[in-house]
């Protein structure tokens, strides 16, 4: 599957540096922005996530990763909900590590943070129990090397967890939802952060990412098996989880 094309931009190498060098812009506000445009529903979707991978999080020794980890709100989801387990962030966008870095300080949560791009993880094969990844997959320039990866670095009967914006099935919400996205969010998201290209990008990658069906596919195709999703909140965004192996379902 191919990865995110920011309009104008060409190579998988040109698309990482675009997205990298955009959220680095806002960077500062990312926090505000996302609980302001999503009606502070983005905070329930990571609850919901963390609830879904609860099993794994419970298992004597859990090592977690939580890619593309941003401000670092679902990586310190999962660390409230199993303090026993070995969670750890990643992000290749260093001011958001930063941010992420600052509220973990602030809630005395540790900060086992690491910087690297999630196409090329600088860990041994077979790492982690959990890997987990809330509104960053859809901006890897590969989503098969994405998904390639995270199947590298899972032990086996590891599970992956991928939240993301999807398209509302129903007809008449998928018409709101866009116009919503596609008028009012650029307009407020831009006004918060300063930059009004970024928010701008985040419906046309939400348009040009593949369905939630076609994801779990391209999951399969990855090698997951027990692969499924559940769409939340009226099909806005879909959570999807696959297995290294056959393994009991969460």
């Amino acid at each position: 599957m191919k990865g995110a094309s920011p309009q104008g931009v060409g190579s998988e190498q040109e698309a990482a540096r675009w997205v990298r060098g955009m959220f680095g812009r806002v960077a500062h506000r990312y926090d505000l922005a996302n609980h302001l445009l999503s009606f502070n529903i983005d905070r329930y979707w990571r609850r919901h996530t963390v609830q879904r991978v609860s099993t794994v999080l419970e298992h004597p020794g859990a090592r977690v990763l939580d890619l593309c980890c941003g401000t670092g709100d679902l990586f310190l989801a999962l660390r409230r909900a199993s303090p026993q387990a070995a969670v750890f962030g990643s992000d290749f966008c260093h001011p958001m590590l930063i941010a992420a870095h600052g509220k973990a300080a602030r809630q005395r949560a540790g900060t086992p943070l690491f910087e690297a791009d999630a196409l090329r993880l600088p860990v041994p094969d077979g790492s982690f129990d959990l890997v987990t990844v809330a509104f960053g997959f859809r901006n890897l320039a590969n989503y098969d090397a994405g998904l390639a990866e995270m199947m590298r670095i899972l032990r086996p009967g590891g599970a992956a967890a991928i939240l993301e914006f999807s398209q509302p099935p129903n007809a008449a919400f998928r018409g709101l939802y866009n116009l919503y996205s596609r008028r009012i969010l650029p307009w407020i998201g831009g006004a918060l952060s300063g930059s009004r290209d970024a928010y701008t990008y985040l419906p046309d990658s939400v348009r040009a990412f593949p369905s939630a069906t076609e994801l779990a596919e391209g999951m399969r195709r990855a090698g997951f098996t027990r692969v499924s999703f559940e769409y939340l909140t009226g099909g806005i965004v879909a959570l999807h989880v696959g297995y290294s192996t056959t393994a009991p379902a969460l």
